[in-house]
């Protein structure tokens, strides 16, 4: 399939679909899924992650949970597309970043290096920058609710308040948490929800938002 074809059957099913990963594992199965960029997704299949968080398996099989609890929720974030892109490329950075470490899979810094990344496979699929940067810099901060509710020494607030929406933040992060299987939906929508007071507080903005 011709990359431009490619990149509008992702759209398409990202957009219009109310479970994406039902025609995205499809698609990945197909041979122009192997070539470049879309070669970076199909690389989330072969990273595994540990089982202790994601007892769903390799990356893969998390961002197909992530993109079909995302489209129940796209509605509810300030630009739908971009939202729906960065819920499929959030963790792009992890076939990279994942290491073995003490004998624990870990995948520091995959939001970092996964911004850069979302950057770069978008650029061989379109030249609309502005929407490039607004899906690389939610991808950048989708783990921010881990950080600022657990006063995590990686966190950026201040950044990802001048760098992307808050609410479109926390919508994607809470999504990502919820994409696991076992995953405890109040304890993860009063985690979110804390997160964004937390925003309120450094901001006059009211970013409350459904979850």
């Amino acid at each position: 399939m011709e990359t431009e074809l490619a990149f509008g059957a992702i759209e398409s099913c990202l957009m219009l679909d109310a479970n994406p990963s039902y025609r995205l594992d499809a698609y990945s199965r197909e041979e122009w899924f192997s070539e470049p960029p879309f070669a970076m997704l199909a690389d989330l299949k072969r990273t595994e992650q540990s089982p202790a968080h994601h007892p769903e398996g390799n990356v893969w099989n998390h961002t197909m949970l992530v993109v079909d609890e995302a489209a129940k929720r796209k509605s509810y974030s300030s630009d739908a597309r971009v939202f729906m892109w960065a819920a499929l490329l959030h963790d792009i950075g992890k076939p990279q970043t994942t290491k073995i470490r003490n004998g624990k899979i870990t995948a520091y810094e995959h939001d970092r290096y996964g911004a850069e990344l979302a950057r770069s496979f978008l650029a061989e699929l379109t030249n609309d920058a502005e929407f490039i940067g607004k899906v690389a810099q939610l991808v950048r901060y989708h783990m921010h609710i881990f950080y600022v509710v657990r006063e995590l020494p990686f966190q950026d607030l201040q950044g990802l308040l001048r760098s992307t929406n808050a609410g479109d933040a926390a919508l994607l992060g809470f999504c990502d948490r919820l994409g696991r299987k076992g995953a405890d939906e109040a304890a993860e929508r009063k985690a979110a929800m804390l997160f964004l007071e937390k925003c309120n507080e450094r901001t006059d903005k009211p970013w409350l938002r459904n979850l």
